[in-house]
């Protein structure tokens, strides 16, 4: 592992487009790795957000083949970086459905891990309703890998509220949460629960996000955020296409990891 290392969070605010999209996933990533970060962060759906839930039933791809997946693979190789790839929408078993998929690539264009999001968000307040279940097939197994800038564990948005999934993984030393919270949601919640992520595993949170209004009229509470192993925020994007980069220093972690050595305590 470096002994430090950039990482970066990318904000977008997509649209129903899926190569609008990635013309602009495009740029942020080439601004990041100018920036000098080495693992690149892409928010849930980077690379969709569409009129109706069903949108990305229609552009879902077969596991490994596809424009989208080409695209991360292209552009880790391009910029010689690890991209964390949001999520894709995969084919699943139910045609009416897709799976929710982070997919990660090393530098050379390799993909190397896939993760598909377990926990489905539901949720229904005065006008807004979400029922992801109707749309998406939940995954079943958590996903961490081990890389050169240490252990990767991924999630998906609404995990973020599930500790369990990240004390399955645990020890990790950097959690990626791309997200694509609600402003209503996310104004309440957002940063405590990334921070509190953090805090309890000693490890760095990152957290792309969707944040702005799009194109179909959602408000997405944005705040891509990196949050390091004592629970400091290290960055911050309130709102608007835009990318976070932060510094990471693995020799924190380890001596905050000794200094307070919860992970050891664990007894259950």
């Amino acid at each position: 592992m470096p002994a430090s290392f950039r990482v970066a969070a990318i904000q977008m605010v997509s649209e129903p487009s899926v190569a609008a999209n990635l013309d602009a996933a495009r740029v942020l990533i080439a601004e990041a790795a100018e920036k000098g970060a080495k693992l690149v962060g892409l928010p849930e759906y980077f690379c969709i957000f569409g009129m109706r839930e069903r949108d990305k039933v229609a552009v879902r791809e077969r596991d490994g083949s596809g424009p989208i997946q080409q695209f991360l693979s292209g552009m880790a190789r391009e910029h010689g970086v690890w991209i964390v790839g949001g999520s894709v929408p995969l084919e699943s078993s139910d045609p009416g459905k897709v799976m929710n998929s982070c997919l990660v690539y090393d530098d050379r264009g390799e993909r190397v891990a896939r993760y598909d999001k377990i926990h489905l968000f539901g949720f229904a307040a005065d006008n807004e309703r979400y029922d992801e279940a109707a749309t998406i097939e939940a995954g079943g197994a958590p996903a961490a890998i081990d890389s050169p800038f240490g252990r990767l564990a991924l999630s998906i948005c609404y995990d973020v509220r599930f500790p369990e999934l990240y004390r399955r993984l645990s020890p990790m030393d950097i959690i990626f949460v791309p997200s694509a919270f609600t402003a209503t949601t996310g104004r309440a919640h957002w940063e405590i629960l990334l921070r509190a992520r953090a805090i309890e595993n000693l490890a760095c949170v990152v957290a792309p996000a969707q944040g702005g209004r799009h194109v179909n009229g959602r408000q997405t509470h944005g705040h891509s955020m990196i949050v390091d192993a004592w629970g400091t925020v290290l960055g911050c994007l309130p709102a608007g296409p835009g990318v976070v980069v932060a510094e990471i220093d693995p020799a924190f972690q380890a001596r905050k990891r000794a200094s307070l050595p919860a992970l050891e305590h664990r007894v259950l």
